[in-house]
């Protein structure tokens, strides 16, 4: 009987143990549980905080990027509207410019009338004085006559100027006068002028600018008289040191013979034109 009775309580005191084991484990998981999930959930949140503050931060630096930009566009449309109410003052002002002065454009129109009148009148004057000469001098109408300061021989008229200009400003010179720089076809008219301008230079009609061969200013061809040259000339020299191009341009020389230098080159000219008839 001892023995069976030693047995039970050992039986039971196991039971015991194991039935009383169970709910502390379960007890201690528990305990765990609701930490675990507090700090998984706040985790959870703090990741989907800073991802919708890094979103929201991109968004702000986008906006504020449009925003400067627009701040330019702002800039820019003020200055140009400035500008363009700036341009329509000085439109205004030059309307009432031209407002004012109507009264003074008509009375230069005036002028300019007045003086087409007067150079008719002063041709006229000139027609009847040539006309004149001609009675007093009993000489033949056929003859002609030449402005004042002009020296006549034969049929045609000379101007030997004492303004220096280069080639082509001389050229628009002796245009304005209706005539043109010399140019001589006859030996007789060689003579006369070069007595007229020996010991000094003078531009004449020849050039090679426009085609690279000489010719006489109205374009008609001119062949080379080599007696009429200075010896080895023309020769084109680019050494001249006066910008681009050679000597493209024909003037007298103090010889009285031709020779070729840059036509820009300052010097006295001869304009030449037909004489006037009565």
């Amino acid at each position: 009987m001892t023995t069976d009775y030693e047995y039970e309580n050992k039986i039971d005191s196991t039971a015991l143990w194991t039935k009383e084991d169970l709910p502390v484990s379960l007890s201690r998981w528990r305990r765990w549980l609701f930490p675990v999930l507090t700090t998984s959930v706040i985790l959870v949140l703090i990741i989907v905080l800073g991802v919708s503050n890094t979103k929201t931060a991109n968004r702000l630096w986008s906006a504020e990027q449009r925003a400067s930009n627009l701040s330019d566009v702002i800039q820019s449309l003020n200055a140009s509207l400035q500008h363009a109410q700036e341009t329509a003052k000085q439109v205004v002002q030059m309307q009432f410019a031209v407002e004012n002065n109507k009264d003074q454009l008509a009375t230069v129109a005036e002028a300019l009338k007045q003086l087409s009148i007067v150079d008719s009148l002063s041709k006229s004057v000139a027609t009847l004085k040539c006309s004149l000469e001609h009675i007093i001098n009993n000489s033949s109408a056929g003859v002609g006559c030449c402005p004042i300061g002009w020296e006549q021989f034969g049929l045609n008229c000379y101007f030997f100027s004492s303004l220096t200009l280069s080639w082509n400003e001389s050229r628009v010179w002796c245009d304005k006068q209706k005539a043109h720089l010399l140019i001589v076809h006859t030996d007789k008219a060689w003579d006369f002028v070069t007595r007229r301008t020996i010991h000094e230079m003078f531009w004449v009609g020849l050039s090679d600018w426009r085609t690279g061969r000489w010719e006489w200013v109205n374009q008609t061809p001119y062949n080379i008289e080599r007696r009429r040259w200075v010896p080895g000339q023309p020769d084109g020299w680019t050494g001249h040191g006066m910008g681009h191009g050679d000597e493209d341009c024909g003037h007298l020389h103090y010889d009285g013979r031709l020779n070729d230098v840059h036509c820009t080159t300052k010097m006295r000219f001869i304009c030449h034109k037909h004489s006037m008839r009565a």
